[in-house]
């Protein structure tokens, strides 16, 4: 176990540096500590999402009996990630952090210059996605290992699917970063985060519930009535953030598909352009997570 735990420890930290490292070193790239930063936080996500979905794709197709079928993966995995979580809250800062000091960046010349204050701005900013994160290691991490007794490893695999959209979140991210909303990648990955977002994780847990409502012949409305309170309880709290950050998916879609009725609109007046570049002069930086609710920001579409 502790192998394990150590392993993961060392990989996702060791591949953000390494990915970091040469972004800015490859003569080729020689990108600014900034951005290597902010890219190689998303690489990393991308991997892990990857070793997740292959991971659980494994675990749920070798289990006939969706309750009582043990894999070796399911543990060693859950072990191996468990690491990852620590690691992106520190890399999700660093994506902060460096946001507010990007050239050219709305709140450059306002960034905070202490790290209690940055950090208490992080954590305002993103409390949901940090809380999500402490809640995977806290509480998910002991349930999935001990609590479950080795049994339920199908619901498990199918559990670590969900991270099949991250990779299309992550390119999100990185095209809005760099204003790529315009072109036609923005657009198909959009779509495609979209879809992925609302079926791996939006329709995962009705799935679950329908899964076992077939393996114990239970009418599926009747599924949420037969099972343990607490099944509900941990079902219902972490579907909810993913209902909501769906949801402002979903606003950001609809401004980037119909952005085009935007662009026909008259110019404004110059003084109009003065006016608005004193506002956006206050304005936050996206969210290292990549949501947000601002419906004035075309870029914060995505996670």
């Amino acid at each position: 176990m502790l192998s394990i735990l150590a392993a993961g420890s060392v990989f996702f930290p060791g591949l953000f540096l390494l990915s970091k490292q040469c972004l800015k070193y490859i003569p080729v790239l020689r990108w600014s500590e900034g951005d290597a930063v902010i890219v190689s936080a998303r690489l990393v996500s991308s991997v892990q999402a990857i070793m997740a979905s292959s991971a659980g794709y494994i675990i749920a197709s070798s289990c006939d009996d969706i309750i009582e079928d043990q894999h070796w993966l399911t543990s060693a995995y859950i072990l191996f990630a468990v690491p990852y979580f620590i690691y992106d809250i520190y890399a999700m800062f660093m994506c902060y952090w460096y946001k507010l000091r990007v050239k050219g960046h709305e709140e450059a010349s306002a960034a905070p210059q202490h790290m209690g204050t940055v950090m208490t701005s992080y954590l305002r900013r993103e409390f949901l996605m940090v809380l999500h994160h402490v809640v995977m290691v806290t509480v998910c991490f002991p349930v999935s290992v001990f609590w479950r007794q080795g049994k339920g490893d199908y619901f498990q695999g199918v559990m670590f699917m969900a991270e099949l959209s991250t990779p299309s979140v992550c390119l999100g991210k990185i095209l809005i970063q760099y204003k790529q909303q315009h072109t036609l990648l923005h657009k198909v990955n959009g779509a495609l985060m979209l879809i992925t977002f609302f079926i791996c994780r939006v329709l995962l847990f009705p799935y679950l519930y329908y899964a076992y409502g077939r393996y114990a012949s239970i009418p599926f409305h009747m599924v949420p009535v037969s099972v343990p309170w607490h099944v509900n309880l941990g079902a219902a709290l972490l579907m909810a953030p993913q209902v909501y950050w769906f949801s402002l998916i979903c606003r950001g879609a609809l401004r980037l598909f119909t952005g085009s009725s935007r662009s026909r609109r008259p110019p404004v007046t110059t003084a109009t352009n003065n006016k608005e570049g004193q506002s956006d002069g206050h304005a936050l930086p996206q969210p290292a997570n990549g949501y947000s609710t601002r419906s004035t920001e075309p870029e914060s579409a995505t996670h």
